[in-house]
């Protein structure tokens, strides 16, 4: 006796369901359209209309934008003027400052809770590290200018020494320092986790001590983590306008920019200038792209 096949009705879904499964490429690029679709029209096409704003023109008399092309902002930010190449290597000069230093506090943290801390002190030792991140970004400034202005324990401890960091680049640079290095850690403890413990175990056996273990396994191993974390205090480091607006009293390229936007209201010439650290950052992550860290990020 034979037992009749049923078939299950082929419905639209099913069909579809079928294709998708026949197709691969087409499922990926489903899965990410609306993301990519929504990338592209919020980033690349406000960063064109950004490249545009920057060659056009403030009319002096009426401050009205001069919808034509014109090279008067670039010629007035790279050969006209000097400001601007102070402002731009003071900006660089921060974030090279605070990556450094970020990175310098960040690698042994994040060792320590990746390859040593046991799982529940590991398990807090991440969560005080992203606790501040659930703060409000304001509040964590004005608490880090509470501590370094005025009778501020911090801004005291400084002035034992002779030194007051009110309203000055070492504020900043703390306040910033403080800001991103959750940024630089959490990379670099991904890269660390991932190193397998055999690694470690051949190189012992090899008789490798653990300072060559270290230099020759796992720092080449963490150096992906180690850029990524680099690439994320630099380049909000760059970009930020709050901080140096609020901290402090130096011009920075971020808060030239809010300036121009806001108090004078010359767009173009704001374009212009936003113009820089789009550039140095598209140098820095071409430099960067074969060490891996993109991997890390």
């Amino acid at each position: 006796m034979s037992i009749a096949k049923v078939e299950a009705p082929q419905t639209t879904e099913r069909r579809l369901s079928a294709a998708l499964y026949r197709h691969p490429r087409i499922r990926l690029w489903a899965t990410i359209a609306l993301p990519l679709a929504w990338m592209v029209l919020i980033y690349l096409v406000s960063l064109v209309l950004l490249l545009a704003n920057s060659f056009w023109s403030l009319n002096p008399l009426t401050s009205q934008i001069v919808r034509q092309f014109t090279l008067e902002n670039y010629r007035a930010v790279f050969v006209d003027s000097t400001t601007y190449y102070t402002i731009t290597l003071r900006t660089l000069a921060m974030a090279v400052a605070v990556t450094v230093t970020d990175l310098i506090i960040a690698f042994p943290f994040a060792f320590y809770a990746a390859r040593l801390a046991a799982p529940r002190t590991r398990n807090r030792l991440l969560l005080a590290v992203t606790i501040p991140l659930w703060a409000n970004y304001l509040v964590r400034v004005f608490a880090w200018k509470t501590l370094l202005e005025g009778g501020g324990p911090i801004n005291l401890l400084f002035a034992k020494f002779g030194y007051d960091v009110a309203y000055t680049n070492v504020e900043v640079w703390i306040t910033f320092c403080y800001h991103w290095l959750p940024f630089a850690i959490l990379p670099i403890y991904a890269a660390l986790e991932r190193v397998p413990d055999s690694y470690l175990d051949a190189s012992s056996d090899l008789g490798a001590r653990s300072a060559m273990t270290f230099r020759k396994v796992v720092f080449p191993l963490a150096l992906p983590g180690i850029v990524a974390g680099s690439i994320f205090t630099f380049s909000l480091t760059l970009g930020d306008y709050l901080t140096p607006t609020l901290v402090g009293k130096g011009i920075f390229l971020g808060n030239a920019i809010f300036q121009l936007t806001g108090t004078l209201n010359n767009k173009p010439l704001a374009a212009t200038i936003a113009v820089i650290p789009i550039v140095i950052v598209g140098l820095y992550l071409v430099l960067v792209r074969r060490t891996g860290a993109f991997e890390a990020l």
